[in-house]
């Protein structure tokens, strides 16, 4: 093994943190490049320019991370060498192109920036790549590549064990002598590949390094831990042009991400539209995507402009692209690769896109590639800048600063002069459920509880505090789906660690045989002692007569663990010890 890999691989078993292992990595990975340059022909005509790390795990982004070479020495690098994804002059290779090629074939790609050609390092991947790829590569990524010097980038995959790839890492480099020429890369490929596979495990399972509170703002006034790292890669997103393809299931704030982003982008001081496919109906998507002239079709009694004009030299947001038809797709498929639109019933003229795009989703586009409902090419096209929002119950540290917000804001609504609090016992119920709606589910819940709160009190006051029976009440009011038991049992598991988390001392897990007792206590104040043990499936200790002992051994347990966490002993437990069979 080389003196750098085995120097990478010691600092690879010291690194802490992503960021340590993308430093260590992207230096190997520059110092072998330099090698076989000076070895190769354009020894004197080449120098290489930078790496990025793109942590991209379930195709979605979740870190970035880039090296300039000036920096690589001296050893070690002056603070801040590596340009995280909070930094404001990170390299990004925006190519869909590169990233398909790696995850097809699972090799590295070459890039000839000068001829816009993308050529797969597997012999038999070469042969299929000019007619799969070379059209990919779009002229925008070649702008964008030359303006930073670049010609020849070498784009590696993060391997990981079966096969699977979390990311890649592009090599760029400038030697306007090898345009149109076999560069290094191929040569070189080997070693770097090596290299990067040897890294993977560690940039794909090293958590981010702690640093400070991320800035908050009006349009994003919540980021916990759990979204710091995705918030500093949409900062680096927001100033591009490309295509910004947000999932995540319903309500967990893609819309909000969506404006956050056009706010930090060079296009804020124009406007922001919001398209909503589950609100327009299929027939009218064209028109009110393209816009429509008065007398166009039946019903259009005046011009509509449509929302690619309204938003013009700002961002369009279109959310749940998978509702677009098939028809309404290849339209904007055109609109995305030509820039221009024709609006409906004027044919004779053609418009300017000067918009940038943000796709929302909460479908699998892949799938729906699979069945034929989506457009293969139109999802290769918006998926240039791919990132996943994750549910609310992902984002458990965000739950309680989230519901002080929107409870600060509902109350500013209805009394803009009083003073509002979150009791501690109503966040901590808040931060132990689970909430399949997200964010707007709990925004539903604190708008609830704070009518119930204002009811109580007897009408609008200066000073309400929210209390955990606020809550709990407002709660009893959920429709739509019900926890499942798994779902149930796996909140009550969540709260116990929670509770442990929160001691000086363990939490023995011997209380989690407490369930037992509570959920004798709920069958038998349904059902009866009796049918209660037979619905549990302890029928024999009801027909030998020591079903009584063995409820009071069970509540028992459940009264030690209330005395352990020191809280109540609930009104169910002394009710089903006290009750009488029916």
């Amino acid at each position: 093994m080389s003196e750098e890999l085995t120097s990478l691989v010691t600092g690879l078993h010291a690194a802490r943190h992503f960021e340590q292992a993308a430093l260590l990595t992207l230096r190997t990975l520059l110092l072998i490049s330099e090698q076989g340059l000076e070895a190769s022909r354009f020894a004197r005509q080449g120098r290489l320019l930078r790496g990025v790390v793109h942590l991209r795990p379930a195709d979605a982004y979740r870190r970035l991370a880039a090296l300039e070479r000036e920096a690589v020495e001296p050893w070690p690098p002056k603070e801040g060498s590596l340009l995280l994804a909070d930094g404001p002059q990170v390299a990004l290779l925006a190519s869909a192109s590169a990233w398909r090629a790696v995850v097809e074939h699972g090799c590295a790609v070459s890039i000839d920036v000068g001829l816009g050609t993308l050529q797969p390092h597997q012999e038999s991947a070469r042969s299929l790549a000019p007619a799969r790829y070379t059209a990919s590569f779009t002229q925008e990524s070649q702008q964008r590549l030359l303006s930073r010097e670049a010609t020849h980038v070498c784009v590696l995959p993060l391997r990981m064990a079966g096969g699977r790839i979390d990311g890649m890492i592009a090599l760029e480099a400038n030697c306007m002598a090898a345009l149109g020429q076999e560069f290094i890369w191929r040569e070189m490929g080997p070693r770097l590949q090596l290299a990067v596979d040897l890294a993977a495990p560690y940039l794909s399972g090293l958590a981010p390094q702690p640093g400070a509170a991320p800035e908050t703002d009006e349009f994003l006034p919540v980021v916990g831990a759990s979204m710091a790292s995705l918030v500093g890669v949409l900062r680096i997103f927001a100033q591009q042009e490309e295509t910004l393809l947000v999932s995540g299931p319903t309500g967990a704030g893609k819309s909000r991400l969506a404006r956050w982003c056009h706010e930090r982008s060079p296009r804020r001081q124009g406007r922001f539209e919001s398209m909503d496919l589950t609100m327009v109906p299929e027939e009218l998507q064209m028109g009110e995507l393209f816009g429509w002239r008065k007398g166009a079709f039946t019903g259009a009694v005046r011009d509509n402009p449509g929302f690619l004009a309204r938003a013009h030299g700002g961002t369009l947001f279109i959310d749940e692209i998978d509702k677009l038809s098939l028809k309404a797709q290849a339209g904007l498929l055109h609109v995305l690769e030509e820039r221009t639109y024709r609006t409906l019933g004027d044919a004779s003229s053609e418009h300017r896109a000067n918009v940038r795009f943000i796709i929302g989703t909460n479908a699998d586009l892949p799938e729906a590639v699979r069945r034929g409902t989506f457009r293969e090419d139109l999802y290769y096209r918006i998926n240039v800048l791919p990132v996943r929002v994750p549910s609310l119950d992902e984002r458990r540290d965000e739950i309680g600063a989230w519901a002080r917000y929107m409870l600060a804001r509902h109350h500013r609504e209805k009394n803009p002069e009083g003073v509002v609090r979150l009791a501690p016992d109503a966040e901590q119920q808040l931060e132990q459920g689970s909430w399949p709606g997200n964010l707007r589910q709990l925004d539903n819940i604190i708008r609830r509880a704070y009518t119930l709160a204002l009811v109580q009190q007897g009408g609008a006051t200066r000073e309400l505090e929210l209390r955990e029976t606020h809550i709990q009440q407002a709660l009893t009011y959920e429709g739509g789906k019900q926890s499942t038991l798994v779902e149930a049992m796996s909140q009550a598991a969540r709260a116990f660690v929670q509770e442990a988390q929160r001691r000086r001392a363990p939490l023995d897990i011997d209380f989690a045989e407490s369930l037992r007792g509570f959920v004798l206590a709920e069958a038998v104040l349904q059902v009866g002692r009796d049918e209660a043990f037979r619905l549990v499936g302890r029928e024999s200790l009801v027909k030998s007569r020591n079903h009584l002992k063995a409820l009071r051994q069970e509540l028992k347990k459940a009264e030690a663990l209330c005395g352990e966490v020191g809280q109540p002993v609930p009104a169910a437990l002394t009710q089903a010890g006290n009750s009488e069979t029916p």
